[in-house]
């Protein structure tokens, strides 16, 4: 899912390439804590596998990150919205919190002031 690997770059995951060098697809690691003592361990994922779209414990850390740039997220029914903290908010509505939650997300990283911003398939978003 393209708008997965959008996240898990501004998360600050790094891509890097498949075993096979003729695939262009990338594996994309550091998007969550890896269940090991070894401090060095890590774990590769796909785009299949990032549960951003499915899972509150890989997307609130996500809107915790959002916050923690000075911006406002509320989520509430069905709704999800974000803005600065004396600006009007842009708001999003689904059929239940988490996806409506996952397009502000979404959308938040399309708009963020840093744009033009460039996800791990080369599309630019202004």
């Amino acid at each position: 899912m393209t708008n997965n690997k959008l996240i898990a770059k501004f998360m600050g995951a790094v891509g890097t390439p498949k075993y096979n060098p003729t695939e262009w697809d990338v594996y994309i690691t550091g998007c969550l804590d890896v269940d090991s003592d070894d401090e060095k361990a890590q774990h590769f994922y796909t785009p299949d596998e990032m549960k951003y779209h499915t899972s509150w414990d890989w997307l609130m850390p996500v809107v915790q990150k959002i916050e923690s740039l000075g911006y406002v997220f509320t989520i509430q029914g069905g709704k999800a919205e974000y803005g600065e903290m004396i600006s009007e908010t842009r708001c999003f509505i689904a059929e239940d919190k988490l996806s409506s939650t996952y397009k502000a997300v979404v959308e938040f990283i399309k708009d963020w002031p840093h744009a033009p911003y460039t996800d791990v398939e080369g599309n630019t978003y202004i």
